[in-house]
C-alpha cells in the first residue's frame, strides 16, 4: 500500500521512505470548522545562520513527497533567490506546506543572519509554534539568542531541534543545557522551558528521539510537532469579525500585489468586500479577487478560508505590510507588526561618474527610477528605512540592520539594470534624552579562532573601542578559542576581512544588534591610502609594473580608467596618483629580450561587499549591471585643501 503526504510519493532514496500511515488533505473537507482547527500547526524554523534551518526544511519535504516519482528531488529549494544560492544564506522569508497524518503543517522558512533580522519578527505574528534549530556542536550563538527573544516575547511555544547530530565533535547534552540556560536568561516561562527537544541529521534525512536512535525519516519530528499548540481559535472565531494582519507582501504579474499573513478571526470568501487599516487610520475598502492557501511548495485556491489558516489575498492593490484586514461594518484592526529601528545607513545617488551610461546592460539611470524602486522595496523589507537626502536632490538616504543587508539591496537592484552611486556606510547615532550625550549602536560580537591568532583578533578588536566580555578555549576537543566582544558598529565595519586576514581566513565571525550605548570615541579603521589614477585612459602593463611597486593593484591591463578612480592600495597611510596609463617610449635604448623579464602581478578581485567595507566617507562605488568600480568622490580634493588651509 502506498502512503501519501501531500502530492505523491518519492521514490529512489531509501532514506526516505514512509513508513507511517498518512492521510491526504482531500480525506479531510468532512471536517467539522473545529476539527479544521484542531488539525492545523503554524510553525516557524528559526535559528542562527548555516545552523540547517533550510535543509531541514528540504528533509520534511522529501518525507511529505512534494516531489512525483518521476521528479528529481531539489537541495535548499526554499532558498530560490538567486543571491540567496550564490551566498548560500537565506534571506527572505518563505511558505511551504505538508500533511502528515491528517494534519497540515504551515512552515515558514527565516533567515539566520543578523542583517534580516526584521524577516523573523515580522512572520511572528503568524505562527504559534517555532522549531528552534541549533548546531549539535556549536550550541546557541549570538542570532539564536535574537530570534528566541522575538519568539518567547509572543508568548510562542518553542521546540529545539539539537542538528548535525551526525558531526563527529557533536556534544547534545551540553547543547540542551546551554539551550536551557539562554531560555532562562531570556525569561522564558515554566511552559516555555519545558519545551520538547529532537535530534536530527537534515542532511543524511535522519531524525529520533534521543542522539543514539535516529531513524531514516522525519517522522519522529513530525510526531513532536503535532503536540505544538494549534491556532488560538475555536469554532466560534469563524462567526466573528474579520481580523487578517499581512506579515508579508508578494507579487504576481497577472494578479497583482498579494497580502500574506494568518486569518486571526472570521472568514473570508473570494469576492467579500472588506476594508484594511492601521489602529487610528483612515479605513480603507477592497474587494478579493482571489484567495489561496499554502500547498506543498506552491499555493492553492480556495474559495473560502477561516481562522487559524495563513492565506494569500489578492485584489488589495494599496494594502502594506503591518495593516489589518477587517470587516468593513465593524473594524477592529490589530496593532501593527514592531520591528527594531536600523543602525547603518548609506546614500544611493545618480552614478555621475565619467562612464556613466556606457553600459550596455543599463536600463535605469535617473534619480525617478532610483527612488521608485525604494519606495517599491519599502513594501516588503519593513526593517529598511529610505528618506532625501537634504543635500542632493538627486541622492536619497537608505538604512538598514547592517551592511549585508544594504549590500542585498544594491545587488538585487544592479541586476535590474541599476546604476548607482553608493557611500560609504555609516552608523545612525542617538541622543539621550536625559543627559543629552551621544549615542550609538553596539553590537555583540563572537569570534571563534585558531589559537595561535588569538592575540591577532584581539589587537584588532580593541583599536576598533571594544570591551571584552568573554575569552574560553573550545569545550568540543578543536583547538580554537571564542572570544567574546562588545564592540562600536562602526568597528564592525571592516571588521570581517581584517579578521580573516589576520587569521589566514580560519575566523568565524558572529553578530547582533545590543543596544545604543555612550559614543565610544574615534575609531581609525584604515591604516593605508588608495592609488588613484592621474588621468582618463586605458590601463597598460607598463603602467602597472610601475605601480605595483607602490601597492597592490585592483585593476588589469586593457581596461579603462578614469582620473580620481581607485585602482589599488598604497603601501603607505595617504592617497597616491600614479599614471597607469602611461606608454613606454619607442626607442632603440633598450636590451631585445627586456620586455621578457617584466611580470605582473595579479590584481586583486573584489566583491560589492568588499568595496563597501573599503571606501571611507570621500569615496564612492561606482555600480553598473557589468561593472563595479571605486573613486573619490566629486571634488574631494577641494574640499581636502580647503580643510588642510582652515587647519
Amino acid at each position: 500500500m502506498r502512503t501519501i503526504i501531500g502530492a505523491a510519493l518519492l521514490t529512489g532514496a531509501s532514506a526516505f521512505i514512509p513508513t507511517a500511515p498518512i492521510v491526504p488533505r482531500a480525506l479531510r473537507t468532512a471536517l467539522s470548522a473545529e476539527d479544521e482547527i484542531q488539525s492545523l500547526r503554524n510553525i516557524a524554523i528559526i535559528a542562527h545562520v548555516d545552523h540547517g534551518k533550510t535543509t531541514l526544511v528540504d528533509a520534511m519535504l522529501k518525507n511529505a513527497d512534494v516531489w512525483r516519482e518521476n521528479e528529481v528531488a531539489g537541495e535548499r529549494v526554499m532558498d530560490s533567490n538567486d543571491q540567496e544560492r550564490e551566498r548560500g544564506i537565506t534571506i527572505l522569508a518563505k511558505n511551504a506546506a505538508i500533511t502528515y497524518k491528517g494534519t497540515k503543517i504551515n512552515i515558514v522558512d527565516t533567515p539566520g543572519h543578523a542583517d534580516f533580522g526584521g524577516e523573523v519578527e515580522r512572520i511572528m505574528n503568524m505562527v504559534d509554534g517555532v522549531l528552534l534549530v541549533v548546531d549539535s556542536v556549536e550550541g546557541p550563538k549570538p542570532q539564536t539568542r535574537f530570534v528566541l527573544r522575538k519568539a518567547l516575547e509572543r508568548g510562542i511555544k518553542p521546540m529545539l531541534v539539537v542538528n548535525k547530530i551526525d558531526r563527529p565533535a557533536a556534544r547534545p547534552e551540553y547543547v540542551v543545557d546551554m539551550t536551557f540556560d539562554l531560555f532562562c536568561e531570556l525569561g522564558a516561562t515554566d511552559e516555555q522551558t519545558d519545551f520538547d527537544t529532537c535530534y536530527a541529521s537534515a542532511i543524511k534525512g535522519q531524525s529520533g528521539l534521543t542522539p543514539d536512535s535516529l531513524e531514516d525519516t522525519m517522522f519522529p519530528l513530525f510526531e513532536k510537532i503535532l503536540k505544538l499548540p494549534p491556532p488560538p481559535v475555536t469554532s466560534e472565531s469563524a462567526t466573528e469579525p474579520v481580523q487578517l494582519l499581512i506579515a508579508n507582501i508578494d507579487y504576481d504579474d497577472f494578479k497583482g500585489k498579494l497580502g500574506i499573513g494568518r486569518l486571526t478571526a472570521g472568514t473570508l470568501t473570494v469576492g467579500d468586500t472588506v476594508g484594511f487599516t492601521k489602529p487610528g487610520e483612515d479605513l480603507k475598502k477592497g474587494k478579493i479577487s482571489e484567495l489561496f492557501i499554502f500547498d506543498n511548495l506552491g499555493r492553492t485556491s480556495v474559495k473560502s478560508a477561516c481562522a487559524g489558516e495563513i492565506v494569500v489575498v489578492a485584489g488589495l492593490a494599496d494594502v502594506m505590510i503591518g495593516d489589518t484586514v477587517v470587516d468593513k461594518d465593524d473594524p477592529k484592526p490589530m496593532e501593527p507588526i514592531a520591528v527594531e529601528e536600523p543602525t547603518v545607513r548609506m546614500t544611493f545617488s545618480v552614478n555621475k561618474s565619467p562612464m556613466a551610461g556606457r553600459d550596455p546592460k543599463s536600463s535605469k539611470l535617473t534619480s525617478r527610477m532610483i527612488r521608485d524602486r525604494l519606495m517599491k522595496e519599502l513594501d516588503r523589507n519593513v526593517a529598511l528605512r529610505v528618506e532625501d537626502d537634504p543635500d542632493s536632490a538627486d541622492t536619497y538616504i537608505v538604512s538598514g540592520r547592517g551592511q549585508l543587508h544594504l549590500t542585498v539591496l544594491i545587488e538585487t537592484m544592479r541586476r535590474e539594470g541599476f546604476e548607482l552611486m553608493i557611500g560609504s556606510p555609516t552608523v545612525i547615532y542617538k541622543k539621550d534624552p536625559e543627559t543629552g550625550k551621544k549615542l550609538e549602536p553596539f553590537e555583540e560580537i563572537e569570534c571563534t579562532v585558531p589559537e595561535e591568532y588569538v592575540g591577532a583578533v584581539v589587537d584588532i578588536l580593541s583599536k576598533r573601542k571594544g570591551e571584552m566580555q568573554d575569552m574560553a578555549a573550545s569545550t568540543s576537543g578543536e583547538s580554537t578559542t571564542t572570544i567574546k566582544y562588545l564592540l562600536p558598529t562602526r568597528g564592525i565595519l571592516g571588521l570581517r576581512n581584517a579578521a580573516l586576514t589576520a587569521t589566514r581566513g580560519t575566523a568565524v565571525l558572529d553578530s547582533v544588534f545590543h543596544n545604543y550605548l555612550p559614543f565610544a570615541g574615534e575609531i581609525e579603521c584604515r591604516d593605508k591610502g588608495s592609488l588613484i589614477a592621474f588621468e582618463d585612459g586605458t590601463v597598460t602593463p607598463h603602467g602597472i609594473v610601475g605601480a605595483q611597486d607602490r601597492g597592490s593593484m585592483f585593476v588589469p591591463p586593457r581596461i579603462e580608467v578614469y582620473k580620481d578612480m581607485i585602482i589599488g592600495i598604497h603601501q603607505r597611510p595617504g592617497d597616491l596618483k600614479v599614471n597607469i596609463c602611461k606608454q613606454k617610449a619607442l626607442t632603440n635604448m633598450r636590451a631585445a629580450s627586456k620586455d621578457n623579464t617584466v611580470s605582473l602581478t595579479p590584481p586583486i578581485d573584489l566583491s560589492l561587499d568588499a568595496m563597501v567595507e573599503y571606501i571611507n566617507e570621500e569615496e564612492v562605488v561606482e555600480v553598473t549591471p557589468t561593472f563595479m568600480r571605486m573613486s573619490k568622490r566629486p571634488g574631494w580634493d577641494k574640499k581636502k585643501t580647503a580643510k588642510s588651509a582652515r587647519s
